[in-house]
Formats: C-alpha cells, structure tokens, sequence
C-alpha cells in the first residue's frame, strides 16, 4: 500500500469520541499504582478524515488529552460514495476482523460500539457492519480503519488498469 501524507488538523472540523477507558495497575514494591489508559476516535465528517490515537496518564481527563492529541497526528483520508461505501471489504489486525457492507438510502449505521465510533466519525451514513473475531476495541477500530483503507475510488481503479474512468468492459 503507498505511503499516505500526513493530513494537518489545523483547518478540520474535528470531532472527537471516547472509545474505550481503561483502568490499569502495575504493582510495585509500595504498592499498586493506579493509571488510565484511554482509547479515542477523531473524525471531521465533511472531509471523510479519520484517526486513532491513545493516551495513558493517572487522571481520565488527562488520558483523553493525549489520546486525542495522538489521533490528531494520525488522521487518513477515506473513500466514500455521498452515501454508502462503494463495494464490501474486509478489514484486519490482529485478531480483529471487521466487515463493512454498503447499504441502501435510509438504513442508517448498523455498527456496535468501536465500528460505530469509527463509522460516525468518518461520516457514512448508511453501511451494514459486523465485528469478527476479536472483541477488544483497540483491535476493532484499527481493523475498522484498514478496512476503511482498503476503498477504493472508481478513478483511482481505472487509471491501475490503464482504463478509462467512464468505460466498462
């Protein structure tokens, strides 16, 4: 897959969700020490820009700071169609397999927690989803995001084959 340049959150519309919070201890020779750590999505809608990120720190407010700070340097564009996505794919990591299925006018996100997350940032409003395989939402939302990955523009298909953009054959 080609390298993708890096999008400037700058001039976005972004928006942010918390996906997942975790609480962690590391026990240590005075006892357990307490930190969080925090999974969030980023979106901006109108553009079709999406990224990940995660933060750890000892207070919530602080972890969801820094997850959103790293999804900001994390953003990727997307290919969407105005109101689905063009064909059905299959998105890994891990163990997390998610497929997106493009849906008809009016069906709305038909997506459980993480994927959902991913999907409404994204701004997709009618696609058919279902999470495979692993459960954990960091493996959800990077699978979601490959999966995402993987469209592909009707131009862009035909220029690898040497076609024209209109031509079907």
């Amino acid at each position: 897959m080609a390298t993708q340049k890096r999008i400037e959150a700058g001039g976005l519309n972004l928006k942010e969700n918390v996906v997942s919070i975790n609480r962690v201890t590391k026990v240590v020779k005075g006892g357990k020490n307490l930190s969080f750590s925090a999974l969030v999505v980023v979106g901006d809608p109108g553009a079709r820009i999406v990224g990940y990120g995660t933060g750890k720190a000892k207070e919530v407010p602080a972890a969801i700071k820094k997850g959103f700070e790293s999804a900001k340097k994390n953003l990727r564009k997307v290919n969407v169609l105005s109101t689905t996505i063009q064909h059905q794919v299959l998105g890994e990591y891990g163990s997390g397999r998610v497929l997106l299925k493009p849906a008809p006018e009016g069906t709305g996100v038909i997506a459980g927690g993480p994927v959902r997350a991913v999907i409404e940032a994204v701004g997709i409003p009618n696609v058919l989803t279902k999470s495979l395989g692993s459960h954990n939402p960091h493996n959800v939302v990077k699978a979601t995001i490959n999966a995402l990955e993987q469209l592909r523009d009707k131009n862009e298909v035909a220029a690898m084959r040497g076609l024209a953009a209109g031509k079907t054959s």
